[in-house]
């Protein structure tokens, strides 16, 4: 699968990714591109763009675009912070399909962290 890391993404986490073809926007040359932009650019040469962008989702319509988005969610864009979330990431790889958008979000909290107020 050829996937592309957002600029927000830190690109150590490629390493997490064996198998498969990992490009970074910045080694693509389209530092700075805005969302929309980089989604069409994208869209043409990877099957998934992976992000932390958490707005991605609202700016942009990714159900029109042959490309599939992988979203993490997280508190920080850290690797040490996201590492933990990518045999998630490894496991949906396989089933993605263009046009949708996936949120990979941490696995439960342990038993004495308060719980997320409900929205």
């Amino acid at each position: 699968m050829r996937v592309l890391l957002d600029e927000c993404v830190p690109r150590k986490l490629r390493r997490e990714l064996p198998g498969h073809e990992v490009r970074t926007v910045t080694e693509m040359g389209w530092g700075g591109t805005k969302n929309g932009a980089l989604l069409r650019q994208a869209a043409g040469e990877f099957d998934l763009l992976l992000t932390v962008d958490t707005n991605l989702e609202h700016q942009q319509n990714t159900s029109a675009l042959p490309i599939a988005v992988v979203v993490l969610l997280s508190f920080s864009n850290d690797v040490d912070v996201l590492r933990p979330l990518m045999p998630q990431v490894r496991e949906v790889l396989p089933v993605v399909e263009p046009g949708r958008l996936y949120r990979i979000r941490p696995a439960a909290q342990p038993a004495d962290a308060p719980d997320d107020p409900a929205p």
